[in-house]
């Protein structure tokens, strides 16, 4: 029951004063117009900034919304969202566009709910990570599009097969006792990505983001990681293989999130297929390599879902209100699950913000670290946790928290330094791999065709 109460009564919220908005598909142009005509009409929470651009000299955008534009607030978690990563799936742009607006006008309007998203989370919304993809499928328009047109970027790369495969490295990593978090990059990695992606990684290296979603079309479904299964030669028989992090039941948590609050998508049956909850493991689906999800995973603190919004991945301008009321609370309430597990502040004993501390909760293989300030943000179900905050040249400390269902619970920690040893006591300390060594036991695969995100 409260599955089916809380979107309805979160829907409620938002019908209150909505604003009418316009519904059609925004060139290139008329998309940077858009974003620059909400910054103005909501100068005090709102801030544009460019990421980098694309192979054909596009900025590539992004909207953000916080009482503070442009500062990292401690204890103030990061979001994000992006949109049109495949050029030729252009729902997810439209919907962030109207979002971006709805967000702007209830804040206005002074709309409880989104004024108090907006004060207590910085939200990034890119609505085009491929906007010259986006440009070729648009001159086809909604009538004429192929199923592949304006797909990948003006290189002809598909930009989610692009990202540097951590995968790979994982799971030899696992096999070894070694980490599946905060992966080392390779070191050609930036000859081998686009400037789309390459713009990407430098994003969310420079941001604390907590928590994401990826939004794409051809199929309506919340799609979690892993994306790519161990055993690739699974691939060239269609076979799926179901492949959890060690965060499976918070993401499938996340995912529910948006397919309940989703007018349709929680049905299961969309587009001749179906998904129980309107959820799937990605790899359960069809192994992904060197997808945009897992990344986040594997080398940031970031969790991140992709989202199927659309069987018609360039649906006609006629949809595009039905589409927004069908994703409206559905965005709004995943933004609001950045608010969950725990969150403080890793400090020394002159309250000194400590930053790339380790946050480990015991029975979850996966940790995340402090940012710049020293905060932390842990997405964590309701329960009781076992948690160490551990940092070189500090005592490690640990705590058990209880989580409960609605707000995160707030843990600090104040790391002792380490009474100093001489040399010959010391021990190598931390969990990264050596880079050089774990690559050259893994021989990347070709990578899967067919059904594809």
């Amino acid at each position: 029951m409260a599955r089916w109460l809380r979107p309805l009564v979160g829907a409620l919220l938002l019908l209150e004063g909505a604003a009418a908005l316009s519904f059609l598909h925004h060139r290139y142009e008329e998309l940077v117009q858009a974003l620059f005509r909400v910054q103005s009409q909501c100068p005090y929470v709102t801030r544009i900034y460019s990421i980098g651009r694309s192979v054909e000299g596009r900025h590539l955008y992004v909207l953000e919304f916080s009482d503070y534009p442009g500062i990292h607030e401690p204890l103030e978690p990061e979001f994000k969202y992006v949109g049109n990563m495949h050029g030729n799936e252009v729902l997810g742009r439209e919907l962030l566009l109207q979002l971006s607006e709805f967000l702007c006008e209830e804040y206005r309007r002074g709309n409880e709910r989104i004024t108090r998203l907006i004060h207590d989370t910085r939200i990034h919304i890119m609505p085009s990570m491929n906007p010259d993809g986006y440009e070729v499928a648009a001159k086809q328009g909604p009538d004429s599009n192929g199923y592949l047109t304006g797909r990948n970027n003006a290189n002809g790369v598909d930009l989610n097969r692009n990202f540097p495969d951590l995968n790979t490295l994982m799971y030899y990593s696992r096999e070894i006792s070694g980490p599946n978090h905060h992966i080392p990059l390779p070191d050609n990695w930036k000859s081998q990505v686009e400037p789309e992606t390459l713009a990407v990684i430098q994003w969310i290296s420079s941001y604390n983001f907590v928590l994401s979603a990826n939004l794409h079309g051809g199929a309506v479904v919340a799609n979690y990681p892993y994306d790519k299964s161990q055993d690739q030669r699974f691939r060239s028989h269609r076979r799926t293989v179901n492949t959890p992090t060690p965060d499976d039941k918070l993401f499938q948590k996340l995912a529910k999130t948006y397919s309940y609050a989703h007018s349709w998508m929680h049905r299961g049956w969309n587009c001749g297929d179906y998904f129980a909850d309107g959820i799937t493991n990605g790899a359960s689906w069809y192994s992904l390599s060197k997808g945009m999800q897992d990344f986040n995973y594997l080398y940031t603190n970031c969790f991140e879902i992709t989202l199927e919004l659309s069987c018609n991945k360039f649906p006609p301008k006629e949809d595009l209100e039905r589409q927004w009321m069908a994703n409206r609370e559905a965005l709004v309430a995943f933004i609001e699950e950045v608010h969950q597990g725990i969150k403080g502040m890793v400090s020394d004993e002159n309250n000194n913000g400590i930053a790339g501390a380790v946050i480990s909760v015991q029975g979850i293989s996966h940790d995340i670290t402090s940012g710049d300030m020293g905060d932390y943000f842990r997405l964590l179900l309701p329960g009781t946790y076992t948690v160490t905050a551990s940092a070189e040249g500090y005592q490690p400390l640990t705590v058990t928290t209880t989580v409960g269902p609605a707000a995160p619970s707030l843990v600090h920690f104040q790391l002792k330094q380490e009474v100093a040893r001489k040399p010959a006591e010391r021990k190598a300390s931390g969990t990264r791999m050596n880079n050089k060594a774990l690559q050259k036991k893994v021989v990347p695969r070709a990578t899967r065709r067919g059904t594809q995100r």
